[in-house]
């Protein structure tokens, strides 16, 4: 008995081995997003279609008319937006943040010693055993 292994369908290439869907940990979905140019395309195209060629167009972009009609309204408003713009950190913005964390984290340590530097002064103070004449 021979055993073909399960493929899956993807948008991408079509076909996709189970096995490699399993043990890739970069296979998690990730939520699309469509820029405002791309969601007037889609509404435009939606609208000029007849009933047939609207659930092609859904199938094809994987999109509900729930998009269809929140697009919509977003359109008529005025606040058909995309993605906000993706701010990256530069290289310096990155090695700051990193040192500003070590600071912070040695200033703890530092007023640690220095609490218990305190407290065996106290301590020494107090009892007579550690004085030496």
């Amino acid at each position: 008995m021979t055993m073909t292994p399960t493929v899956l369908a993807t948008r991408d290439n079509g076909v996709m081995d189970q096995h490699e869907h399993e043990h890739d940990p970069a296979a998690k979905p990730r939520r699309r997003t469509f820029t405002a140019e791309k969601k007037l395309a889609l509404l435009a195209e939606y609208d000029a279609a007849d009933r047939e060629s609207r659930g092609a167009l859904l199938r094809r972009e994987a999109i509900y008319t729930s998009h269809i009609s929140e697009w919509r309204k977003q359109r008529d408003r005025g606040t058909l937006a995309g993605p906000p713009p993706r701010q990256r950190k530069t290289a310096e913005q990155v090695e700051l943040e990193k040192l500003r964390k070590r600071n912070e984290r040695l200033e703890t340590e530092l007023k640690k010693t220095k609490l218990a530097l305190d407290i065996t002064g106290k301590a020494h103070a107090l009892l007579p055993e550690f004085h030496s004449s």
